[in-house]
């Protein structure tokens, strides 16, 4: 089997998780870390969100895509690899950037997680005060 090459890059992230994406004509497939998307992704939820920008772009069955992603938990993944997805359909056609950025597929989500500070338990939860 030859393998063609790529016709678009994407590189998106969430958290701590980092994801790169290739995009190359095909039937649909989608392929995680070398795995396939059912069985690296446990739930259908997460599996939507991966296939979020390509049903948003109209382009599902047009596409294999090839994901590559580090990092984070399992829910920062499957975001990472919709942010990297969306980013990489740029490059095949330009003018879906309005309907992305509409879906808010575009955008990288700045929330992260808190520091842990001195003197306390957590982020924010101090200990607990005993007067007695």
């Amino acid at each position: 089997m030859a393998i063609s090459q790529p016709v678009a890059h994407g590189a998106g992230s969430r958290k701590e998780a980092r994801a790169r994406v290739w995009l190359r004509p095909g039937s649909g497939r989608i392929t995680v870390n070398t795995r396939e998307v059912e069985t690296y992704f446990p739930t259908p939820a997460l599996r939507a969100a991966v296939r979020k920008p390509l049903a948003a772009a109209g382009a599902e069955g047009r596409f294999d895509v090839d994901a590559h992603v580090e990092g984070g938990g399992v829910r920062g993944q499957a975001e990472a690899v919709r942010h990297a997805l969306a980013r990489a359909l740029l490059g095949v056609d330009d003018t879906l950037r309005a309907l992305l950025r509409k879906e808010g597929l575009l955008t990288r989500d700045p929330r992260m997680k808190e520091r842990k500070k001195y003197g306390r338990k957590r982020a924010r939860k101090g200990f607990q005060y005993s007067k007695r």
